[in-house]
């Protein structure tokens, strides 16, 4: 998401902002405890405890029908504690990793943010995932000006600090955790021109990791005689082991896997070099090819103009993956100039600036000409030509002229089946309100139960090693160790107690 500080009468900076635990990524989970509703990392951190009640990667669903296969192998709903179930759109779990962003955004800022100028989305989505995503948006308290594309953002960032030198066409190879995109990018003195994109938005490190998992639930019953593929806690546990291995190997031949008391007490160490890991996903990585190849075609380009491939996104670091591309391209040293983990944020904080007018010599002169990721096509009867207009957020625009006659019409083509309509963006704009306030409260709350039990540990630990004044006796000195001794029992018995309490 793009948020510089500026507007039209001053130069603006972009930057990466780091969140509050110092990372300047923020996994996009969402988790609901007991007492409290947690984003980011916190709530990756707690999702071994907590697999049920846990959400993440909402953008694979958004945006879809709940009849698509991709909704209804990835559909679960929540059950949150006490019993009740609840169903949540994609949309929200994405709004509640945006309203994250925004917070982290006005923490640092100092002030609050209202507009998200750009927020970036996979090249391949369709209109109504762009629709849903800016909806997304809204329910966080966002105004969304411009949605852009990650592999565009991240050509930009490429590209911005490499003024002059001609006419370059790069391609960026954006392989993320959930999604896969490539766009052919021609970029020549300041104006980005995108010639074609491909991909899959159900591509990414999560099917890595659901291989591994399945591969090792396979290990496991072998070895063991026993099926932990129904027992969700073991399940999140062996992920969280998976995704550590896929990391490792993406810099050492082999990767350890020791879990303890995995599954029914039974203790899991295991061993996977990275012949066999490329073994496992042969297919999926001989699958990024293609796209590749399709991008090449629409571009009308070979492999031999493409003067950089650019990788984008954290899936890109496994070797196997750069081999295959560098090979493709009849070994041309793959460009890592640029973080793949954030050069979608850095050039959709740049795209930003130059729409909230920033005047700097370093972006006065960017011009973006993008494409649309799927095909337009009709058939027309009689002397009809027909004209199809998309402007910078997507929207379509058709005109047709008989020329016969002269007579002309235009539509501006909307999609609003399946999505949510103006009254349900409201009820959800006002749910995200009170989770804010309930979020606040809780954070009050919290806070206010760790100061009673630091002054419950300070006034005892005062009072064991300094001791009292001599005018008070030893009698008072017993109650107040008595009481600071009782403090620590009262809170691990009150846990929801309120902040007056």
């Amino acid at each position: 998401m793009g948020t510089p500080p500026g507007n039209g009468d001053r130069t603006a900076e972009w930057k990466i902002i780091a969140n509050d635990q110092g990372n300047r990524t923020t996994p996009s989970y969402v988790a609901f405890t007991e007492s409290e509703r947690l984003v980011g990392d916190a709530a990756k951190n707690q999702v071994a405890m907590n697999p049920q009640n846990t959400v993440f990667d909402a953008k694979r669903l958004i945006g879809r029908k709940f009849s698509d296969e991709v909704v209804q192998s990835d559909n679960e709903t929540l059950a949150l504690p006490g019993g009740e179930s609840k169903a949540f759109y994609p949309e929200e779990i994405s709004s509640m990793v945006l309203s994250k962003m925004k917070e982290t955004a006005e923490a640092y800022l100092g002030h609050p943010v209202s507009n998200a100028v750009s927020i970036t989305v996979p090249a391949c989505f369709s209109d109504s995932q762009r629709q849903a995503t800016k909806d997304a948006g809204a329910i966080a308290g966002l105004n969304v000006l411009r949605i852009i594309n990650v592999p565009t953002a991240a050509a930009i960032a490429y590209g911005l600090d490499r003024p002059g030198g001609g006419e370059r066409n790069v391609l960026i190879f954006d392989l993320g955790g959930g999604t896969f995109d490539v766009s052919i990018l021609t970029i020549d003195d300041g104006i980005f021109e995108v010639k074609a994109t491909a991909g899959d938005t159900h591509l990414g490190g999560e099917d890595f990791d659901n291989r591994l998992v399945s591969h090792f639930v396979q290990e496991f019953q072998r070895k063991h005689r026993k099926d932990l593929s129904q027992n969700k806690r073991a399940l999140r546990r062996l992920r969280t082991a998976c995704e550590r291995a896929n990391r490792t190997l993406s810099s050492s031949t082999q990767a350890n896997l020791e879990i303890d008391c995995l599954y029914e007490g039974v203790d899991f160490y295991t061993i996977i070099t990275r012949a066999r890991f490329e073994e496992l996903y042969s297919d999926l990585f001989r699958g990024t090819l293609e796209p590749v190849e399709k991008a090449l075609r629409d571009a009308r380009m070979d492999k031999g103009q493409i003067h950089d491939v650019v990788l984008v996104d954290g899936s890109t670091r496994i070797p196997k993956v750069q081999k295959l591309l560098q090979d493709f391209f009849r070994g041309k040293q793959l460009n890592r100039s640029i973080n793949p983990d954030e050069a979608a944020a850095y050039g959709a904080a740049v795209q930003a600036a130059v729409l909230m007018g920033d005047r700097s010599e370093k972006v006065q002169d960017l011009l973006l000409l993008d494409v649309a990721p799927l095909s337009l096509g009709l058939e027309t009867a009689g002397g009809v030509e027909v004209t199809f207009d998309v402007d910078a957020n997507g929207i379509l625009n058709v005109s047709a002229t008989d020329k016969s006659t002269g007579k002309a019409n235009r539509i501006t083509i909307t999609n609003d089946k399946g999505r949510l309509s103006k009254e349900e963006v409201e009820r959800m704009v006002q749910e995200a309100e009170r989770h804010k306030a309930e979020d606040e409260a809780t954070r009050d709350r919290v806070a206010a139960k760790n100061s009673l039990e630091a002054y419950g540990f300070h006034l005892k630990s005062t009072v064991q090693e300094e001791g009292l004044p001599d005018k008070i006796q030893e009698e008072d000195r017993s109650k107040v160790l008595h009481k600071c001794q009782e403090v620590p029992s009262w809170l691990e018995g009150n846990q929801l107690a309120e902040k007056e309490e």
